[in-house]
């Protein structure tokens, strides 16, 4: 079989598949993990074919990604929230205005309308503003989740974490005990999964729950 012929070949087209892949990569972090998954492989195709250079170059990268990973894992993000109490922000809807196509691209039922009550939440990690969180205010304590954006630099799910998984004050103090969300995009939909929301068909088709 082509397979168990050519299999020291294929160690070295899946390393550089690896390395390129994690060069698109918009999360440093994701991009350093690929990175070294890619850079290891290649590393072990030169030690295979006796490439000396290629084995060094790529042991060497693969251990400033071990380096880079670990820095990462002990820097410490200091999260807050910042509520916004008008659609009026100028800050808000720049925001909107400038990640408008990947919003709607995950968002594609998003539109503020005039006649509605939210909640609109900046999430801010180390002062940037890397989440935005905007809900609609329903009855029975819930919260309708019309937006849960992150900008592409930080989708490592800490933001989300600091949202749902802590007990915040601002909830409380809103006295909301629930937040409800509708999807149709995969992608959002295994987020959701990923940070505590479960499907509730009792809502209807693609929707999903949290307490809070």
């Amino acid at each position: 079989m082509y397979i168990l012929e050519h299999w020291i070949e294929l160690v070295g087209y899946l390393g550089s598949f690896l390395v390129a892949l994690s060069l698109m990569m918009k999360s440093i972090t994701r991009l350093r993990k690929i990175n070294l998954v890619g850079a290891s492989t290649f590393a072990f195709y030169g030690f295979l074919v006796g490439a000396y250079p290629v084995l060094l170059l790529n042991g060497f990268i693969s251990l400033v990604d071990i380096y880079y990973l670990v820095q990462m894992r002990r820097q410490k993000d200091y999260f807050e929230l910042l509520p916004i109490r008008t659609r009026q922000s100028p800050f808000l809807n720049r925001f909107l205005e400038f990640y408008q196509s990947d919003i709607q691209y995950f968002f594609p039922e998003f539109s503020l309308k005039e006649d509605r009550d939210y909640v609109i939440i900046f999430v801010l990690r180390n002062l940037l503003p890397v989440s935005l969180f905007i809900a609609e205010k329903q009855e029975n304590q819930t919260l309708k989740i019309c937006l849960d954006y992150s900008i592409p630099q930080y989708r490592d799910l800490q933001n989300a974490h600091y949202l749902y998984q802590k007990p915040h004050a601002l909830f409380r103090e809103m006295n909301y005990k629930c937040a409800i969300a509708h999807t149709t995009v995969s992608e959002h939909a295994r987020y959701l999964q990923a940070v505590g929301f479960k499907k509730d068909n009792t809502l209807g088709t693609n929707w999903f729950k949290k307490e809070i």
